[in-house]
């Protein structure tokens, strides 16, 4: 249903709400039909509005996408944000959960890290010993997973 002129008087189109986030249009799209953003009041010509509001919530999704959120769980901290601000314990409880993930991956890619820097340096103990013996098989696929 078109919207009268003050309704419309401060909003902007997608282009501009686009922009403005640093989002894109299609990004923008994606987002009103995976229900991140509320369904848009449009123009006579069926051109979406968006408001401040919009743009800003545009923003927190962004924002929330940067520290790896999933769109399930941004769409639950925007549930809670459109709440009555009472949220916190079940923010923080979000948080908690988001941050035991990042613990859990730190210590995973730390495991990975010390892997790969022992298969380096089998590596790096090969080539030193090639430089005065023949050549053996590359320590890396001479054993099954490349571990001894």
């Amino acid at each position: 249903m078109p919207q009268s002129s003050e309704t419309l008087k401060n909003t902007i189109q997608i282009g501009e709400a686009a922009e403005q986030s640093a989002l894109s249009v299609d990004t923008i799209r994606f987002y009103e039909r995976r229900s991140l953003l509320p369904s848009m009041p449009r123009t006579r010509g069926r051109f979406r509005l968006y408001s401040a509001d919009d743009v800003s919530r545009l923003g927190f999704i962004k924002q929330m996408q940067g520290l790896r959120f999933s769109l399930k769980e941004i769409k639950q901290l925007l549930d809670l944000r459109d709440r009555d601000g009472h949220a916190c314990g079940e923010v923080r409880d979000l948080l908690t959960a988001k941050l035991g993930e990042v613990r859990a991956k730190i210590r995973e890619l730390a495991k990975l890290e010390s892997e790969l820097v022992l298969d380096q340096q089998k590596c790096n103990r090969e080539l030193k010993h090639r430089q005065k013996h023949a050549p053996n098989e590359c320590p890396i696929f001479s054993t099954s997973n490349g571990r001894k």
